[in-house]
């Protein structure tokens, strides 16, 4: 099945946040993106910032039919590292249910997450783990393993060994401006040979990936992936300066709950976003 995809939002920084398992960094989709991908992340500061991030996906089908769906989520970080993501949830119009509002704020400060929802002026609190550098980079060591789980093959396929584990290559890019900040970018090839997942051709799969050097943030990936698609992220609209501080504290009138909620993922729930084939719909959170 052909599939393709295109255009706008984020992902990982320096040698040791652009590093990949060995098994290789798998589909995309429309989760893996964004802000939060790759696990664990230092805490940064002295680097504010709010910005737009906008994450698309589209997918050709083998009718020439298209699937595309856009994610939009705004993001603030302070000088003291606290971050607040929020996204606009639209129900279907047949549920009856009006647009709401889902918060992430995550307290470096206090040590605590916490998730708003405005449909029920309820704020879930649970704790923050600060991962330090070394945990982080440890964190972003490749993503989803195209092979399966802990780089085994699927079932009815080839087993994996050292020759026909997928080949990465890591190209570093000639450091420019990426949506108005100075980026310091990694393009990652990874190759499945023919036969390894019982594909008669060789598949290709890259991802391009650009970090802003200031705000130690992706401002762009672009990924591509014969299987499932394309998945593209953009940071836009972003402005280098201290957000209001009433953003990262839960506001009066809603009721605050410990030990976080439900389907909530750490960077909150997301409306169902339909990914590329195999990833489904799901939240792209820390």
């Amino acid at each position: 099945m052909k599939k393709s995809i295109a255009v706008c939002c984020v992902i990982l920084a320096g040698s040791a946040l652009f590093a990949q398992r060995g098994g290789g960094f798998g589909p995309m989709g429309g989760r893996g993106m964004g802000m939060f991908a790759g696990g664990p992340h230092p805490l940064v500061t002295g680097a504010p910032y709010s910005a737009t991030e906008v994450v698309q996906t589209t997918e050709t089908l083998a009718d020439g039919n298209r699937i595309t769906n856009q994610r939009q989520t705004n993001v603030y970080r302070d000088g003291q590292g606290r971050i607040r993501t929020e996204e606009t949830v639209t129900p279907a119009a047949s549920s009856g249910k009006q647009p709401y509002t889902i918060v992430t704020i995550l307290d470096y400060v206090g040590g605590n997450r916490y998730v708003l929802d405005s449909s029920t002026m309820t704020a879930h609190q649970s704790p923050l783990h600060i991962p330090d550098a070394a945990a982080a980079a440890q964190g972003r060591k490749g993503g989803p393993n195209p092979m399966g789980r802990q780089g085994t093959a699927p079932q009815g396929t080839a087993p994996q060994t050292a020759e026909n584990r997928p080949q990465l290559v890591h190209t570093a890019l000639t450091p420019q401006s990426v949506n108005g900040v100075l980026s310091t970018g990694r393009q990652d090839t990874e190759t499945i040979a023919a036969g390894v997942i019982g594909n008669a051709q060789a598949i290709q799969v890259s991802r391009v990936t650009w970090m802003s050097n200031d705000l130690k943030v992706p401002v762009q990936i672009k990924s591509s992936d014969p299987r499932f698609g394309s998945t593209d992220m953009e940071l836009i609209s972003i402005v280098q300066a201290e957000p209001n501080a009433t953003l990262f504290v839960v506001p009066a009138g809603y009721t605050v709950k410990t030990g976080g909620a439900r389907g909530m993922g750490p960077g909150g729930p997301r409306p169902q976003m339909r990914g590329p084939r195999g990833s489904g719909p799901g939240p792209a959170g820390q």
